[in-house]
This record gives structure tokens, sequence and C-alpha cells, in this order.
């Protein structure tokens, strides 16, 4: 009963309206490329800074209800030795943790790819609720073609994510399940449609197999939008059209909360998004966004690694962070973005 109501508690605290999730759990290799972009050197401190940066900006939990952090930032205190955990808790942000270990080649199964990262899970997880973690987020992809994702990538992905998930539970630790479908290619919308209802059929399938409570969990899935090399790009009304015609066909109403990922798409774009998918409410879950890069960019592109550009890199995320939680609501309008 305990930690049933643990689950509920964090699931509550997660999909409050108006507010979303901060993705913040780039990995090593990852967040070196972002860093490179600026100019920066990805060293253990100046990672600290700048997640520091983030978790602490002033206002943040206004719209932000949960932050996926990366395992090192799960152990990092900020200069004056609080844990960054506490300080996102602080703000009343839920702290959560990235638990996979990456992906690989699907044996095989040439073009496809698996994530790794079961062995040791339930461990791995009591260590991080110890440190703060609440939540987690399991990442599987799926490469888009006239013939990816092959039906044994679909299978196998999605029995990675619901064995994931229910030992999230096991644990009382909520999970996020993200399979994204690649925005990667020049497919259309029409086959990105197609493989997203079919990788949602069978990550549900699976979910159910392995006794995961749907009540429990949160799903992080791809918008429905055509590959970024593809000739003809789609607009606000067709993504949210197609997003949700597939989401209707594949999610049970039981599943509390949706939180897209950006997957991709710029800081505006995704943010645009949103809000015409909130535009055709109601929905039987609630639609929010848990964006890395489309949050993140803005605040990279201010900050460079500079000190004495903290306050305008916080104050870019903030505006980014109030924007999508309007877009949460069905609210944004794009004279919104020439407000400070």
């Amino acid at each position: 009963m305990t930690q049933s109501h643990d689950l509920s508690s964090t699931i509550e605290a997660l999909v409050r309206p108006g507010k979303g999730i901060l993705a913040a759990d780039e990995s090593g290799p990852t967040i070196a490329k972002r860093f490179t972009a600026i100019g920066v050197e990805s060293t253990p401190e100046n990672r600290r800074a700048y997640r520091s940066l983030l978790l602490s900006t002033p206002g943040l939990g206004e719209f932000v209800s949960g932050v996926i952090l990366y395992e090192e930032t799960l152990g990092q205190c900020t200069e004056d030795g609080e844990p960054l955990p506490a300080l996102a808790a602080r703000q009343g942000i839920v702290p959560g943790i990235k638990v996979d270990t990456g992906k690989g080649p699907l044996a095989l199964a040439p073009g496809d790819e698996i994530t790794q990262g079961l062995d040791g899970l339930p461990a791995r997880l009591r260590a991080y609720v110890k440190l703060g973690a609440r939540f987690a987020k399991w990442r599987a992809v799926y490469n888009v073609s006239d013939s990816l994702p092959s039906r044994a990538a679909v299978e196998a992905n999605a029995e990675s994510l619901a064995r994931y998930a229910a030992i999230c539970q096991t644990e009382g630790v909520v999970p996020i399940v993200e399979p994204e479908v690649l925005i990667d290619g020049d497919h259309s919308q029409a086959r990105c449609a197609a493989v997203t209802q079919e990788v949602l059929l069978e990550v549900f399938r699976a979910l159910h197999r392995h006794r995961v409570a749907l009540e429990h969990m949160l799903l992080k899935p791809s918008m429905v939008v055509p590959g970024k090399a593809h000739v003809r790009q789609a607009g606000p009304g067709d993504v949210a059209d197609e997003t949700l015609r597939v989401l209707r066909r594949t999610v049970p109403a039981a599943v509390p909360g949706i939180v897209f990922l950006s997957g991709g798409q710029s800081p505006v774009e995704a943010t645009v998004n949103l809000d015409a998918l909130n535009r055709l409410a109601p929905q039987p879950w609630r639609l929010s966004f848990s964006y890395g890069r489309a949050l993140q960019d803005p605040v990279l592109q201010a900050w460079r690694g500079q000190p004495d550009q903290v306050q305008a890199a916080q104050a870019a995320l903030l505006k980014r962070a109030r924007l999508n939680a309007l877009a949460s609501l069905g609210r944004y309008d794009a004279e919104q973005e020439n407000s400070p």
C-alpha cells in the first residue's frame, strides 16, 4: 500500500496542469557535443556548473514539475554543498534519473538498434532512490526507412521497455517509457505514423504482459512528423491531427500523462506543435513536454561557459519553460516569443 501511494504521489506531482519535465540527462559524449558547439570544455566542473545553473533558475518550479538527471549529476552538489537533487526538490521539482546505458546494434538486424542497461538495474535504482530520485527514464530508438524498423527491433525494444518499467515499479520508482521514432531520414509523415502505431501497440502489449500498472507510468513518445529530409514538412495542425490519431488508437486511457520529446525539433517548433495538440482537448491523458534540446539550446547559447552570463541563461530557460507550459494548456501565442 505504501509503495502504491508513493508511486501515485510521484505521478500526481509530475502531471500537474501547466507544467512539464526538463530532460537534463545527456550522457558524457552527448553533453560534450553540446559544449563543443559553444566552445566550452566538457569537464566535471563545467558540467556541474551548467546543471547547477539549470536547477537554480529562480521560478523554474512554476513551469517544470520534474527533471531527468544523468547519474553524474545525481551525485553532484552546488558550490555551497547542496546536492543537486535537493536543489531541484527545493524548487518543487521532482528529481528523476536516466537508467538505460545507451544503445547499440541489434544482432542480425542491420540498421536496427537495441537499448542496454537491464543488468543490475534493481540495485542501481535502490542507490538512485537514496540520492533522491523518484522516477526514471529509459529510451528506445527506432530508425525509420521503407524497411526499418524490423519486426525484431519493435518486439525486442518493447520487451526491454516493459521489463525496465516493471523493475522500476517493484522498486517504488515511476517509469517514463520513451519509445523514440527518430526524425532522421526522408520518410513521409504517413510512414512515421505507421511506424509509431506499430511501436506503441507492441509497447503496450509488453507492458500488459509484464503487469505494469499503467496508472503509475508516463509515456514519452515522438510526435508524428516527417523525416527532417522529407520534401514536405508538416504544419502544426497536421502534426497534432496525425499524432492524436495514432495515440487514440494505441495508448490506454489509464496512462495519466504523455510527455512528448522534442526529437530534433527547434525550440519554437516544439512549442507550437505542443500547443496545437492541446488545442484539440479534451483527451484522456494530460499532454505536456519532456524536452531536452528544445529547452536547453537557448540556454547554452546565452551561457557559453561565462559566469557573468548565468542570469541571461536562466532567463532563457525560464522563458522557454513558461512558453511550453502555456502550450501544455493550449494557451500559447506566437506574440509571446517577443516578450522577455
